[in-house]
């Protein structure tokens, strides 16, 4: 009977092009609930899809056409994510391919907030101390939010704990003065700082203060707020947002970019320099997509952090597969940290 029905529902989409639950449960006395469990069978099997919501909601075969239609209209991600070797590219990867926030969004908007998701994300892996992360986020009519919440330490006491700074308000003036950071050894500090400049609007609320960055009116703002445990950060950008990474980048910092017209040249040629963090790799990365030959030439780098090496050299290398990265005059050092972000295996998402 199993099969059955499920070839009973296959063959009437073939005819029909479209099916509800209800047809089939009116067609064979079943149970909704029993129709519903094969109906979600073939779902998860890629054999169809259900396409809009609620009394709307219907069944239609697994075409290209059909399948990208059902993502569009996946608006919403929520998702827990027990914080070990949770990695916030592989989160990324799962709201691009998984719903539709993303779906026709302008490039630089897209940019935009993948860097500031996996920026705020990384901080939250790295240094809330918390066990389990939470991540959200939703496509409105305005543009595209998300939050990162985790039930940690919290932003602003760990800032003043690990800088031995007086209280929180010190802390909070600490962050804004950009690339700060409680782990210089594997951060920049710069996350932070550059996502508040490219969001329309950026929210980080710990303990009872929040900190809000307004760019809509150019204003920064530190007030009182419920008491969180942990840190709660709320990003929102708008659809029709002109802001690009690169601008944002070029506003603060010096021009490293030599560009021809076949291949682009990052020089990174500050004496004695350290490369650290995914923020800098990003950084360095933005606006490259459409090279198909990229020289990095690391000439007096010092030395490059894990998170730098593994931003460039497996995360946006796996995404620009077409692409070649040609490294010049790397230390034995930089080196090997490069040939082993290079080795790493992919593994599956979290």
């Amino acid at each position: 009977m199993v099969t059955d029905l499920t070839e009973l529902i296959l063959n009437t989409l073939r005819k029909r092009k479209t099916l509800r639950t209800s047809d089939i449960v009116h067609r064979t006395g079943f149970s909704r609930a029993y129709v519903h469990r094969h109906f979600k069978k073939l779902q998860d099997s890629g054999k169809i899809v259900l396409i809009g919501r609620a009394d709307q909601a219907h069944y239609v075969l697994a075409t290209r056409k059909a399948k990208e239609k059902a993502i569009a209209q996946r608006g919403h991600f929520v998702r827990t994510y027990q914080n070990k070797d949770l990695q916030e590219d592989r989160v990324w990867d799962q709201i691009v391919h998984q719903t539709g926030i993303v779906f026709g969004v302008p490039e630089n908007v897209m940019r935009i907030v993948e860097y500031g998701l996996t920026e705020m994300l990384n901080n939250a892996i790295e240094h809330s101390r918390s066990q389990f992360v939470r991540v959200r986020m939703m496509r409105t009519p305005e543009g595209i939010e998300f939050s990162v919440i985790d039930k940690g330490i919290g932003i602003f006491r760990n800032i003043k704990e690990q800088r031995g700074l007086r209280d929180e308000k010190e802390a909070i003036q600490d962050l804004l003065k950009g690339k700060q950071t409680t782990d210089p050894q594997k951060h920049s500090g710069e996350g932070i700082f550059f996502t508040s400049r490219a969001a329309d609007r950026l929210v980080i609320k710990s303990s009872s203060k929040r900190l809000i960055f307004d760019n809509r009116i150019h204003d920064v703002v530190i007030d009182k707020t419920t008491v969180e445990k942990g840190t709660v950060v709320d990003f929102f950008i708008g659809r029709k947002s002109k802001t690009t990474l690169s601008s944002v980048f070029r506003q603060f910092t010096g021009d490293e970019y030599e560009f021809s017209k076949t291949e682009v040249r990052i020089a990174l040629y500050k004496a004695g320099s350290t490369f650290v963090s995914r923020s800098q790799a990003r950084r360095v990365l933005a606006g490259l997509d459409t090279f198909k030959h990229i020289v990095l030439d690391l000439k007096n780098v010092q030395a490059i952090g894990q998170g730098f090496a593994d931003e460039i050299f497996r995360v946006w290398k796996n995404s620009h597969a077409g692409v070649i990265i040609e490294v010049r005059n790397a230390n034995e050092h930089v080196e090997m940290m490069i040939t082993h972000a290079q080795t790493v295996k992919p593994d599956s998402p979290p």
